[in-house]
């Protein structure tokens, strides 16, 4: 087998591979093996037809597709592994000649990694961020416990305001006729939660229990039904119960409440210091964060959109399950938030085609570094992930292994050293 590989484009090349003829006459008998198990001919019971007969019936043409999907795959492979190159997507396959006695020629047309050219990531300077936890942060710390801990009174009378927990009755009307979708009864809304239609909830503040009100809003542009997107709409809505939060007062109980302290002073100090180890992680988040970018802007290379797309599509199951640790799902959060699939895709471009090229970098890094992922980094991966999911090592070894992700983590792991690399071979502001 011969494969030659000539770049066209940027990212794109051409692969012609030509397999020789020995190969294609085995992959036509492993075809008809295959097919004569399928095939009726009077006289034979399947796949007890003579190859002759076979032929004179229906043709060695018959075979040659199922031969060429046996050939195909294998070529492929060795031809891609022969040339030096990664594809990073399916190749757009052009077959040139495949017959009985003679070469199996094709070519493909192929979408590779892109090139990365490292500029100087050596002694990148990036600022060091301050961990000192201030009285502000403390504040709003213990005013978000006390709300964490506040419980819900019903308010009797009075209007409702913005973080009230309301029930509602609504529906909506498009030119005076309500529209599917539209209503909802003992609704439950918190006002400012921003989870309704732009412009609703703050209307809603100041009904008293018991008043009607209609309200006046446009769907958005981009909202996932055709018929509403960008509509004027009215909705009738009725306000029935009022609940609002009573917040504990911060004192020696509230801390004996919602801690093992005794005392709020000792409370405090507790909390100073999560603070203060959550601000040091957060910065070095931050640090490393700063200075791929850094790296990633001294370097050239294109980005494929294919990458971004696949990245895109990871991010996307990322949401899904950060939306279903939360009790939603992506079809409420499109009717919640007025967008659809396109539009969240649309959304995430930006992030996707920095985090693919950063990526590539870090991986150009480790290969210019040599930066390589011992057993023994494998091992203490594993180790890591075993107390976070309550089993074994090497039961974790196993599932990974069987199916393929040994390999990914490994390279993960390669992308987490060259970013420790950057951090150890730079400099502070």
């Amino acid at each position: 087998m011969t494969a030659k590989w000539e770049k066209i484009e940027k990212n794109v090349g051409v692969l012609e591979v030509e397999v020789d003829a020995e190969q294609v006459t085995v992959a036509l008998d492993k075809a008809f093996r295959k097919v004569v198990q399928k095939v009726n001919v009077p006289g034979f019971r399947k796949g007890k037809v003579p190859r002759g007969i076979f032929e004179a019936r229906f043709g060695i043409e018959s075979l040659y597709q199922d031969a060429i999907d046996i050939l195909l795959p294998e070529a492929y492979t060795k031809a891609i592994d022969e040339a030096g190159i990664e594809p990073i997507d399916r190749p757009d396959v052009d077959v040139e000649q495949f017959g009985k006695g003679k070469s199996f020629k094709f070519k493909a047309k192929v979408t590779v990694k892109p090139e990365v050219k490292l500029g100087d990531y050596k002694g990148l300077v990036v600022p060091v961020e301050n961990t000192e936890v201030t009285e502000e942060e403390i504040a709003a710390e213990l005013e978000r416990l006390q709300n964490r801990h506040a419980e819900l009174v019903v308010v009797d009378e009075g209007p409702a305001q913005d973080g009230d927990h309301t029930s509602i009755d609504f529906e909506g009307f498009l030119d005076g006729v309500p529209f599917d979708g539209g209503k909802g009864d003992n609704y439950s809304l918190e006002l400012g939660s921003g989870s309704f239609i732009p412009g609703f909830e703050e209307q809603v503040v100041g009904l008293n229990i018991a008043e009607e009100k209609d309200i006046n809003v446009t769907f958005p542009e981009n909202y996932q039904e055709p018929t509403l997107a960008g509509k004027a709409v009215v909705f009738k809505v009725k306000l029935n119960e009022i609940k609002r939060k009573n917040l504990p007062v911060l004192d020696d109980e509230f801390a004996k409440d919602v801690s093992e302290f005794d005392t709020l002073e000792e409370y405090k100090k507790d909390l100073i210091s999560k603070l203060q180890d959550r601000k040091v992680k957060d910065a070095e988040i931050a640090r490393e964060a700063a200075i791929v970018e850094k790296a990633a802007e001294v370097s050239e290379l294109d980005v494929p959109q294919v990458m971004v797309d696949t990245e895109i599509g990871l991010m996307l199951k990322e949401f899904e399950n950060r939306l279903g640790q939360q009790g939603m799902n992506i079809d409420l959060y499109y009717q919640f938030s007025g967008q659809d699939e396109a539009a969240l895709k649309a959304q995430m471009q930006g992030d996707a085609e920095k985090r693919t090229r950063n990526n590539l970098v870090l991986e150009e890094i480790a290969k210019a570094e040599k930066l390589e992922i011992t057993d023994e980094d494998i091992n203490e991966e594993l180790e890591n992930l075993s107390k976070l999911y309550g089993r074994s090592a090497d039961e974790l070894r196993s599932i990974f292994a069987s199916n393929g992700y040994l390999e990914n983590m490994a390279g993960d792991l390669k992308v987490r050293k060259a970013v420790k690399f950057l951090i150890d071979n730079s400099k502070s502001a």
